[in-house]
């Protein structure tokens, strides 16, 4: 049986309850909101792992509109962020429009309108606006052999948190921003522990502290506080731009910050040197942890720098001949960043999916709209990702951005927008223009920022602040419109 709203929103991470909230605020009420699973979060949700938090400021890494006075310390912990998130959709009445487990399987363009399909039911839409975010789908490694190991294998995207980890043989694969968070919460535990890393990453400490009661309670009652901390928190991100883009000597600074902080906690200097980048600081991901690096220099950890060459049903052997007996892989490998489900999703006119849309890479005005996607808007969109700040600024400048999109459609009569490729063209070649000079093009690095061709397709390379600037109206000058 198939439901008729005029708009469907997919996700219910961040950006998909956000969207949700102000579509209420604005009065839209005729909408739906489709979550694969049974409840709310997106990412902070499905990751779980052990140690799992997040790497920006609970003051500033949460809505604006709704300010969290209780976090529990300056960096909140994945079960507070998946609490926050439920608590939003609670307060602000979001729960009775989201239609759980539902599964988007196909969306496509036909006949002035959206044909949603999921693993449930069928939904048609005149607006469909895409929550989904890049850290959805786990990426796993194609490793020879793994099909054959008699062991436990899973993602740090999805915890076994039935397996009793005392005692066992652990390979963790990749050394990212999951991996430096589980790695020093299970390294007690288990017997042996060796960790296959490709590229060291740069880490730099981690300014974590836990908020006081006397802090709480001040924010409870002077909301303008909390309001003056976030921005001062904004304001000191926002300077990091300027390392990132424009001035490379800032990001060596701030590299020697990090190798100080290395040669503090690892006095070996054989481990030292595995854990120390060839690359500039920023070309990755910069991560910040205060437990990894003690945790890697313990006796049961082993630091394995040679390339797997295949994996046994009872071990890993690498490409210098060595096997080592593990009875447990955890992937610690990322997300597919720029191989996104959505891709092979959504079909737009003359049913062109994104991903032929995107043969050349994933492109977007103003990371939202789509040429070639009437009614169409994406959250998160490509070169929106930041290396510095907080996403939900970003997804609130979005929100505002589709916000105007309806109410302008209302007050002109349009039954339809669709960007101009032209306008969309420009848009991208200035962003590619502006990633020239930047640490994730020049640092040395290969990233997963950048697609297979090189091109750094998911960062915004400026300030955000001025990204709210491009997206605080929309302008129907640069759309083709149908009238109703």
């Amino acid at each position: 049986m198939g439901e008729r709203h005029r708009i469907v929103v997919i996700g219910t991470g961040f950006a998909g309850i956000g969207m949700a909230v102000r579509l209420k605020q604005a009065g839209y009420d005729d909408f739906v909101v489709l979550e694969r699973a049974e409840d709310v979060g997106g990412t902070w949700r499905d990751n779980t792992y052990p140690g799992c938090r997040c790497d920006v400021p609970s003051h500033l890494y949460s809505f604006s509109f709704a300010p969290n006075p209780d976090w529990s310390s300056t960096f909140s912990p994945q079960p507070e962020i998946e609490d926050y998130l439920r608590t939003v959709t609670d307060s602000y009445g979001v729960r009775p429009h989201i239609r759980f487990g539902n599964t988007v399987e196909s969306a496509r363009r036909q006949d002035g309108s959206w044909q949603i399909t999921t693993n449930q039911q069928t939904f048609t839409a005149d607006i469909l606006l895409s929550g989904m975010g890049p850290l959805a789908e786990p990426s796993y490694p194609k490793l020879p052999g793994i099909e054959d190991f008699e062991g436990e294998v899973f993602h740090s995207a999805r915890w076994n948190h039935d397996l009793d980890l005392s005692g066992r043989k652990v390979a963790v694969i990749g050394t990212g921003a999951s991996a430096i968070q589980f790695v020093p919460a299970i390294q007690p535990e288990v017997e042996e522990l060796h960790l296959f890393q490709r590229t060291p990453p740069w880490v730099m400490p981690r300014p974590d502290r836990k908020i006081t009661a006397a802090e709480k309670a001040v924010y409870r009652r002077f909301p303008l506080v909390q309001k003056a901390v976030r921005a001062g928190i904004y304001w000191g991100r926002e300077s990091m731009v300027l390392g990132f883009t424009k001035l490379p000597a800032i990001m060596k600074q701030a590299q020697k910050v990090a190798e100080k902080h290395l040669a503090h906690q690892v006095r070996d200097p054989l481990l030292r040197a595995k854990l120390t980048p060839d690359f500039t600081l920023g070309c990755k991901r910069v991560l910040i942890s205060d437990d990894y690096y003690p945790a890697l220099a313990r006796p049961n950890v082993e630091v394995v720098t040679d390339g797997i060459a295949e994996v046994t049903p009872t071990g890993i052997v690498t490409t210098d001949g060595v096997k080592r007996e593990v009875d447990t892989i955890i992937y610690g490998t990322g997300f597919k960043v720029t191989d996104l489900p959505v891709m092979d999703m959504v079909h737009g006119r003359d049913g062109v999916s994104l991903r032929e849309a995107w043969a050349d890479g994933m492109e977007a005005h103003l990371g939202t709209a789509i040429a070639g996607f009437p009614n169409f808007f994406m959250l998160i969109g490509p070169n929106t990702g930041l290396g510095h700040s907080s996403m939900v600024f970003m997804i609130e400048s979005q929100i505002a951005y589709i916000l105007d999109a309806l109410k302008t459609m209302d007050v002109q009569g349009l039954r339809e927008v669709e960007v101009r490729r032209d306008v969309q063209r420009a848009f991208v070649d200035g962003v590619r223009s502006s990633m020239r000079n930047t640490v994730w093009t020049r640092g040395g690095c290969t990233s997963w920022y950048l697609d297979s061709e090189g091109r750094n397709t998911t960062l915004w390379p400026s300030f955000t602040f001025r990204f709210r600037q491009l997206t605080r109206h929309f302008d129907p000058g640069e759309y083709q419109t149908l009238s109703m």
